[in-house]
């Protein structure tokens, strides 16, 4: 913005310059050339006044011989020719042209006045009141350095004043640049600092225009809002967690107590009721972790994919070998900027949710891909999938297929990449099932693509190897991520 201001500053007063300098200096130029020229016709004519005695009458003129000295010391050249052509006074060097061009011009327009290289010559004929008409002709040839000097010197104190005129804009363009990109820029950098979760942050108030101080202050109160907001929203979910915890447990423990002597029938009945207590904890732990998504306000930081999707699927790959499910998986190096452990946390759910919906033999391949600047992850079961109405309503809070589910799985999904810029969508799996696809911005991979290229080696050969590890991660992940 700043440097635009400048340029448009810059091209006003250059445009401006243009339409008046350059007019002004040749308006100047040609009075000054004209008024030199008539300068030389003066002293050509004094010239031939001084010539006609001498001419006409053939006698000495007193006024001749001191106005060619003038003349020559004036770094002019002269010459008087009498009506034959013959060359009678003048200055020790003639002027550049010969008899004959200059009695063929005095005779048709005098006086006659040209340029003839570096010099300004002026014919004057000599007349005489006699019906012979021409008594003679004087030339005064007078050099155009002078002149051509004086229009230099003009030249050059135009583009001085035009050039200075060009320093001052630039200077006030850049003071005035500065006074309205600098709060609007610091206001920038406060709107992407509380985007990326950086709650308190404000902007200075106290610079720039009146327009923007009124929009910075503008913002400082929408973003103290916002955090009171969110820090409420916050603390209310805190207060249901543990309200809602510490009953349920006790109920359960009751129930629990309750069932040791109760008959048969009672036991039925209060093993049902532990099924529904353990329902409705496992709904509030799955709102709460909806609520955490939504105020994900964890600030970016730049993750492989390769590295992360590797280190989920060894940690799930017990849970699918236990359950006779194939985990397989196709990875591009790519990064991408994250919430710091979010990523994680999609991919449990995603693997949970499959993990739920296969039987033995199925199958579970997790993609990624760098496609321009985003980077896909595509999570694909071959189970019964989805319909098209449940694939619409999937990302909905309690949107579920099945009886047992709560539909919060695939809700967090969507709030954490939402939240980081990305977009998440569901597709038929070619031959059956279902496929979630992860879309990220990316992030230039640069120096590290060979870093990145053997991360993903060392994953895809753990993969392919089908070590264990840490079987019981997976069990905590299906627990802390209720799956769809």
């Amino acid at each position: 913005m700043a440097r635009r201001i400048v340029l448009a500053v810059l091209a006003l007063i250059a445009a401006v310059l243009g339409v008046v300098a350059v007019p002004l200096g040749l308006i100047t130029a040609g009075q000054d050339m004209r008024y030199y020229r008539d300068e030389a016709v003066a002293s050509a004519t004094t010239l031939a006044n001084a010539a006609e005695e001498r001419l006409d009458d053939g006698k000495p003129s007193t006024a001749l011989d001191p106005t060619i000295a003038q003349l020559a010391m004036n770094g002019d050249r002269v010459s008087v020719f009498d009506s034959a052509g013959r060359r009678v006074a003048g200055t020790t060097k003639a002027p550049p042209v010969t008899a004959a061009q200059l009695q063929s011009h005095g005779r048709t327009r005098p006086p006659w006045v040209y340029s003839h290289d570096d010099w300004i010559l002026v014919v004057m004929p000599v007349r005489r009141d006699t019906p012979l008409g021409l008594a003679g002709t004087v030339v005064l040839a007078r050099p155009s350095s002078a002149i051509d000097r004086q229009v230099t010197l003009l030249w050059v104190l135009i583009a001085a004043v035009a050039t200075a005129g060009l320093l001052a804009a630039t200077l006030v363009a850049i003071g005035l640049a500065r006074w309205v990109s600098k709060p609007l820029s610091q206001l920038e950098h406060a709107a992407q600092d509380l985007g990326d979760g950086a709650l308190s942050t404000r902007s200075p108030v106290g610079s720039g225009p009146s327009e923007v101080r009124r929009l910075a202050a503008n913002f400082n109160q929408m973003a103290a809002r916002l955090e009171a907001l969110v820090h409420g929203h916050q603390a209310t979910m805190a207060d249901v967690s543990h309200q809602l915890r510490t009953p349920l447990a006790a109920l359960r423990l009751r129930l629990d107590l309750i069932a040791q002597d109760a008959d048969e029938q009672m036991a039925a009945e209060l093993a049902g009721a532990q099924e529904e207590i353990a329902r409705l904890s496992r709904l509030v732990n799955g709102l709460l972790a909806v609520a955490r998504a939504e105020n994900a306000t964890a600030m970016p930081v730049r993750i492989s994919l390769a590295a992360v999707i590797g280190n989920r699927v060894a940690a799930w790959r017990p849970a699918a070998e236990e359950r006779g499910v194939t985990l397989t998986t196709d990875i591009e190096p790519a990064d991408a900027r994250m919430g710091d452990g979010q990523l994680e946390q999609i991919l449990d759910n995603l693997i949970a949710n499959a993990l739920d919906a296969l039987t033995t033999g199925g199958a579970i391949s997790i993609t990624s891909a760098l496609e321009a600047d985003r980077a896909i992850i595509r999570v694909a079961d071959n189970g019964p999938g989805m319909s098209q109405q449940q694939q619409r309503l999937a990302f909905r809070r309690f949107a579920t297929s099945e009886s047992g589910g709560i539909g919060l799985g695939l809700a967090i999904v969507d709030r954490l990449v939402v939240s980081n810029g990305g977009a998440a969508a569901l597709s038929d799996t070619p031959g059956g099932g279902l496929t979630v696809t992860i879309d990220l911005p990316a992030v230039p991979r640069e120096r590290a693509l060979r870093r990145g290229a053997s991360i993903a080696g060392a994953a895809s050969h753990a993969d392919l190897a089908g070590q264990p590890r840490r079987p019981r991660r997976a069990a905590r992940a299906a627990e802390n991520h209720p799956p769809d």
